[in-house]
């Protein structure tokens, strides 16, 4: 077993191909690190939230075989180990022009005041390091996390559509994570297996977890918040696996978001197609779904897609694992029924060919914005009859809230009865939503109201999704 907390290691990863060792704290973030000690400047800080896209870089994980974009100013120095960083300099250096992307807008005219614009070549080169098709969508979806003050994305698009992919360096990440990173006063612990994990919890009780950090290193970024000990889960095999088998499909709690988005795909459009609009592709190639359960926000997009497809919880603990429904883990605003140095195992979601699944989420924004509502619902069809339905609300409680009146009163019945009034009555008793920045309360309810006749259009073929217009 590799030993934690003992002599502390700095922080090694490669940085724009260079071999590079980091002295600091492990709770730094790394757009801290890069322009203040290695003066790299190019990537710049505008939100300090992971919003603006401003800050982002490129990073390959030890596990992973592409660069993909991360928002820096959310990123800690400790995450970092094993992994290889790139920035915009690191582009610029690629050849006499830099990255082609880079060229192509100098050429097209795509800058104008220039401080997103190293964020957008970065975004723009990660699209081209992967497999996807470099076209439109794809384009859109890449810079859904990248804001452009000026207002230029024309030409931006365009720059992006006559870039050819070019693969970056191939080189595997060196070294993969050393089990203590960082300084004597802050630490990162990276645990490789579970019995490490136990190990490091009892000698550093009551420290962080930490698994992609994009919610709890905001405290980080925007009030300063110092850690003396985080430790890490994304070095656990077991919490990053992603596996079918003929029942369900098993997510690791650990597992990001990008790696699963092609399962959701496969088995719930619907699921993947909400899951592109509540993160950037810079904050999935981070963020994972155990974390965004165990934040236990209220409107946390994933719980109420989880709790209508019937979904349970892996909860493991040195004293044992329990299962248990995603619909119980919640027992009041921000709480859970996780018990002290318990994580969240696996996501476990059954799979089901005769179910009708759809998420809708309602937002200011319609890309990289938390819900104003979040209406999850799944149906299962015997005939031309309901024979059960499963609907979830996030955004309307303390908690997610499942509306089990509405769904006993839509058994037995045509599709045609999700537009009856007292299908919304009876979700109406089942929500308590409040007043705040994002939509009154009295809006939330029309909102959550009217979702079941959007789905009696949707599962009819008749509804037409919001960017295809």
């Amino acid at each position: 077993m590799r030993q934690h907390g003992g002599m502390t290691e700095p922080i090694t990863f490669d940085l724009n191909g260079a071999p590079t060792s980091a002295e600091c704290r492990a709770d730094r973030t790394v757009l801290e690190w890069l322009r203040g000690d290695a003066l790299l400047r190019g990537t710049k800080e505008g939100c300090a939230e992971g919003d603006c896209g401003a800050c982002s870089i490129l990073m390959r994980a030890p596990d992973d075989d592409r660069y993909r974009p991360a928002n820096s100013c959310i990123l800690l120095m400790g995450q970092v180990e094993g992994a290889s960083l790139m920035t915009v300099e690191g582009l610029a250096a690629m050849g006499p022009d830099g990255h082609p992307v880079q060229s192509l807008m100098a050429e097209n005219g795509s800058s104008q005041c220039g401080f997103c614009t190293p964020g957008i070549v970065c975004a723009l080169a990660g699209l081209g390091d992967g497999d996807t098709a470099v076209d439109e969508p794809a384009v859109h979806e890449a810079l859904a996390g990248n804001l452009c003050r000026c207002t230029g994305y024309r030409p931006i698009v365009e720059a992006a559509l006559a870039t050819a992919p070019v693969k970056l360096n191939a080189a595997s990440p060196s070294g993969g994570r050393r089990a203590s990173v960082g300084s004597a006063n802050s630490q990162m612990h990276h645990p490789g297996n579970f019995e490490e994990l136990w190990a490091v919890m009892k000698t550093h009780p009551g420290s962080p977890l930490l698994a992609g950090g994009t919610d709890d290193n905001l405290s980080v970024a925007q009030a300063h918040t110092r850690h003396d000990n985080i430790i890490s889960l994304r070095a656990i095999a077991e919490l990053a696996r992603i596996e079918t088998n003929a029942t369900h499909l098993s997510i690791g709690g650990a597992a990001r978001w990008c790696d699963m988005l092609p399962h959701l795909e496969m088995h719930w459009p619907s699921f993947a197609a909400m899951l592109r609009r509540f993160g950037s592709v810079q904050v999935r190639s981070v963020s994972t779904m155990g974390g965004n359960l165990a934040t236990a926000s209220p409107i946390g997009d994933s719980a109420p897609s989880l709790i209508a497809l019937d979904s349970a919880l892996v909860l493991k603990s040195s004293a044992g694992e329990r299962r248990v429904s995603v619909e119980d883990f919640y027992t009041g605003y921000r709480e859970t029924i996780l018990r002290e140095n318990e994580v969240i195992a696996a996501i476990e979601i059954p799979l089901s060919k005769d179910v009708e699944f759809r998420v809708y989420k309602v937002s200011k924004r319609y890309d990289q914005d938390i819900s104003t509502v979040c209406g999850a619902f799944s149906v299962r069809m015997d005939g031309e009859k309901i024979a059960s339905a499963r609907i979830a609300f996030g955004g309307m409680a303390a908690t997610p809230v499942r509306c089990r009146s509405a769904e006993s009163l839509l058994v037995g019945k045509p599709l045609e009865a999700l537009n009856d009034a007292r299908i919304s009555d009876a979700i109406e008793a089942d929500l308590a939503p409040m007043s705040d920045m994002r939509g009154t309360a009295n809006y939330r309810m029309r909102v959550a109201r009217n979702l079941p006749k959007r789905l009696a259009l949707d599962l009819s073929g008749e509804i037409v999704e919001v960017m295809a217009l």
